[in-house]
């Protein structure tokens, strides 16, 4: 199933996009998600400009599109490459600025590869699942050969980067090590938009254990506040040039829509995020107790990594590496919610299908370039991307669902780890 993604990424994929680009006279530079930021960062650490500036998003994009965008050309991409980020970020990059830049992407691209491996265990241990070393490597080969993983190879996207943070902060919490969790996730914060909800989520559990969970969220803002002085110690005023930035990005690259957006259209898309971060939130409140070592608190896990993807503006594949708790905790306990009703195994079914639905059709046109010219192959090139917008809808109604497994109220005893209930 990996082989086949790769096969049809690099033998199908990547060659429509390169002829459609020719054919239309669509730029391709080095199509780096890394570059806009390494370059920023080199230039404002080494040369003192303002990585925000319009001077050097123009020197962006003749790397990233191999050459300066024309508003005028209709073929044009819209999307301008600006250093739409934090600029913490480049504290996380410094190390880098004084190589060239194919050596940062070779390097970035194989810490990416191994952060991403890593993560299953990582995940595995926070959601304290215990697999033979056999099964941690099929897991780590399928999620290494799905396309969001690819994709973000490709693209050096530094979601995957965050996804990584994310996944090693939630171990940290399992192995009640809170400090250096806080720590993990306002790294992660390069990338707010991934710890949108998992930052409020957390306050909600710290509070439900204050004495013993405030460790992490004294260092979660210490680590924040460390960040933003020394962005804002590198370029005073930096705040309101990213949030500038950032509300270019959403317009030129189409407003930012959420999958519920694409799928329902903005107006209702948006309804339907509010009642559903609503609902979410509340059964949030109703595990706030429940220790990082029971059932409820990785449902609770899961499900906020899994509703992230749902409601932010961005559904670009890549991101659904954030799903990989969620996928986890289902296939763990799918026993007794294939037994609970028609719904469950319904939805059980629907999140199956779309999950493996972009292997099956990789296959398919993998092994159809053995018959077929790879012209006529290359015409159905978005048949694996067909349930890309399903499976997180899926796969959040299939823990809501689950929802209904777990005690509906959680004793004073059950939320308090064993190292707790010794004090």
């Amino acid at each position: 199933m990996a082989a086949a993604m790769w096969i049809w990424v690099q033998r199908v994929a990547i060659p429509h996009q390169q002829s459609e680009s020719a054919a239309k006279g669509i730029p391709r530079g080095n199509l780096s998600d890394l570059y806009p930021r390494w370059l920023g960062a080199r230039e404002l650490l080494l040369h003192g400009r303002d990585p925000y500036g319009s001077d050097i998003t123009r020197e962006i994009q003749a790397g990233y599109y191999g050459r300066p965008i024309d508003p005028k050309r209709p073929t044009d991409p819209k999307d301008q490459q600006a250093f739409a980020y934090p600029l913490y970020i480049v504290f996380v990059l410094a190390p880098t600025v004084g190589l060239p830049f194919p050596i940062v992407q070779r390097i970035f691209l194989w810490l990416l590869v191994l952060l991403t491996a890593a993560s299953v265990p990582l995940w595995l241990r926070a959601l304290r699942w215990r697999l033979s070393t056999t099964w941690q490597l099929v897991w780590i080969i399928l999620l290494t050969g799905c396309f969001p993983a690819i994709q973000g190879f490709k693209l050096q996207q530094l979601t995957l980067l965050a996804a990584g943070l994310i996944a090693a902060s939630m171990y940290c919490i399992a192995r009640r090590r809170l400090v250096w969790a806080g720590v993990l996730l306002a790294i992660a914060g390069i990338k707010p938009q991934l710890v949108v909800l998992v930052l409020p989520w957390l306050c909600l559990w710290v509070v439900g254990n204050w004495k013993e969970r405030q460790r992490l969220l004294w260092s979660l803002v210490a680590a924040i506040a460390v960040l933003v002085i020394g962005a804002e110690f590198l370029l005073p005023g930096w705040i309101g040039e990213f949030r500038a930035a950032s509300a270019a990005y959403y317009l030129y690259t189409g407003g930012g829509r959420s999958v519920l957006d694409v799928a329902l259209t903005p107006l209702w898309g948006r309804a339907v995020s509010l009642i559903l971060v609503g609902t979410v939130f509340v059964l949030l409140w109703q595990t706030r107790r429940a220790a990082a070592d029971t059932p409820e608190f990785r449902w609770a896990l899961s499900l906020v990594m899994a509703t992230t993807l749902v409601v932010v503006p961005m559904f670009a594949p890549y991101n659904q590496l954030l799903l990989v708790p969620a996928l986890l905790w289902i296939l763990q306990g799918i026993q007794p919610l294939w037994k609970r009703n028609l719904l469950s195994r319904f939805l059980i079914g629907l999140t199956a299908s779309a999950v493996f639905w972009p292997w099956l059709a990789a296959g398919a046109l993998a092994v159809s370039l053995v018959f077929l010219p790879s012209q006529v192959v290359e015409k159905a090139w978005t048949l694996p991307l067909y349930t890309s917008l399903a499976i997180p809808v899926t796969t959040v109604a299939t823990l809501l669902a689950d929802r209904s497994l777990l005690p509906t109220k959680i004793p004073v005893t059950a939320s308090l780890n064993r190292a707790e209930r010794l004090r």
